[in-house]
């Protein structure tokens, strides 16, 4: 297979139910994951979009997290129902704003630091 234009990274990590950051695999991630591929599959993007599998991202307190390379976009909180428009903005070469993490998450928040 080609080097691809896109990658999309889903964290599919797990952590213990109790574990204070939570963890993607629980909110639905793995799924997210399938669905995305389907997605860049039904627009013919096999060869130009790879979606793969991720370990933590430290994103936890937003996940489901996905990253976008090498654009390094990085999504929060992704649903299922977001797969195609993620994809969508993949094919016009945009980014979907409402998704994006922004910069001050990419710490710990306050209420999660132990």
């Amino acid at each position: 297979m080609p080097k691809r234009d896109r990658y999309l990274w889903v964290c599919t990590n797990e952590r213990p139910p109790d574990h204070p950051k939570g963890c993607c695999a629980v909110s639905g991630s793995r799924e997210l994951l399938e669905a995305l591929k389907t997605a860049a599959v039904k627009r013919g993007l096999r060869e130009r979009v790879r979606v793969c599998s991720s370990g933590c991202m430290d994103l936890c307190w937003t996940g489901p997290a996905v990253a976008v390379m090498p654009d390094h976009v990085f999504y929060g909180n992704v649903q299922i129902r977001d797969a195609d428009e993620i994809v969508d903005a993949l094919v016009r070469g945009g980014i979907v704003d409402r998704l994006v993490v922004p910069d001050e998450l990419f710490d710990v928040p306050k209420t999660r630091e132990g």
